[in-house]
């Protein structure tokens, strides 16, 4: 007798204000039990310490997260002048201190340098995975190892206030894989003193932001009730920046089957408007996301089937 998978099909993505001091994981494992789903995940990693928008994929929402981690994020956070730690944030142990104080201007004026792609090099104690293990894990067993340089993309890096002579707060606005932390040390370094994180929170993920969020506090007090059914947002709210395209009964069945879908006829092209060879897109029947796909050959191949 097979056995019964633990949790309920929900479908859908929760968009939780994290709260400090819990990791990403965590935050996972109580959305899962308040609703009781079977299948969890988040797009994109936040720090322990820091807060803002944790976007939790449910059920078949799970296959659209590569998406949303693909996307832009805003954030905004603390760079305290004057202390190296380990971590690159609050959490770890001083290594290196410093006297020298950035003024304003000079703190606007290195922000340049760091705008567009960058080759970064992502703080010791971070998720990068060096030789199959965590490097967090290495670090904190005292290894000695190296973390390989990435490229990332920078769009937006605004000095939004000097809070005191010590602390300054900035606005980001950046790719995939980029690091605050990172961020914040090197600029320290360009700036010619040491500095670490010592608050952030992510304020957008791709089209999921604050205004759409719910605190974890108020998402704990609805487990296992209806209410909480009220935050779960349609799996496809995900894919708002990739095109859409209606299908007709028999294509969304061929997509399910993971079968091709042609294209060639006279009427196709006006349906698919500007898309092209090569284009993502998803595919929509009655309403419903059939299929992640892509125009391949003259036809839409299906690259991930939503089950809904």
């Amino acid at each position: 007798m097979a056995r019964r998978k633990r949790g309920n099909p929900v479908n859908g993505w929760v968009i939780v204000d994290k709260p400090s001091d819990i990791t990403s994981t965590q935050v996972v494992g109580i959305v899962r039990r308040v609703f009781d789903a079977a299948k969890a995940g988040h797009a994109g990693t936040l720090d322990p310490i820091a807060t803002g928008i944790l976007p939790v994929a449910l059920g078949e929402a799970t296959k659209t997260i590569p998406y949303v981690m693909d996307a832009t994020k805003d954030y905004w956070f603390d760079l305290r002048w004057g202390e190296a730690r380990t971590t690159d944030d609050i959490e770890g142990d001083v290594t290196e201190t410093s006297d020298l104080r950035p003024e304003q201007a000079e703190i606007e004026a290195a922000l340049g340098a760091f705008l567009g792609e960058l080759v970064q090099v992502p703080p010791q104690f971070s998720a990068v995975k060096i030789d199959g293990q965590r490097a967090y894990d290495l670090a904190r067993d005292g290894e000695t190892f190296e973390i390989k340089s990435r490229v990332v993309n920078v769009e937006r890096f605004d000095l939004a206030e000097v809070v005191d002579r010590d602390t300054a707060r900035f606005r980001v606005r950046s790719g995939k894989g980029t690091y605050m932390r990172s961020l914040a040390r090197d600029l320290a370094l360009a700036l010619g003193t040491v500095g670490h994180v010592s608050g952030l929170r992510r304020l957008r993920v791709g089209p999921f932001d604050e205004n759409m969020a719910i605190s974890l506090d108020s998402l704990k007090a609805m487990t296992h009730s209806p209410a909480a059914f009220e935050h779960l947002m349609p799996v496809e709210t995900a894919l708002d920046d990739i095109p859409a395209l209606d299908l007709e009964e028999a294509e969304a069945n061929m997509l399910r089957r993971g079968q091709a879908v042609p294209v060639f006829r006279a009427a196709d092209r006006e349906r698919l408007g500007g898309l092209r060879e090569g284009d993502v897109l998803y595919t929509v029947h009655d309403g419903l996301p059939v299929a992640i796909s892509r125009i391949k050959g003259g036809c839409v191949w299906p690259i991930r089937v939503l089950n809904l």
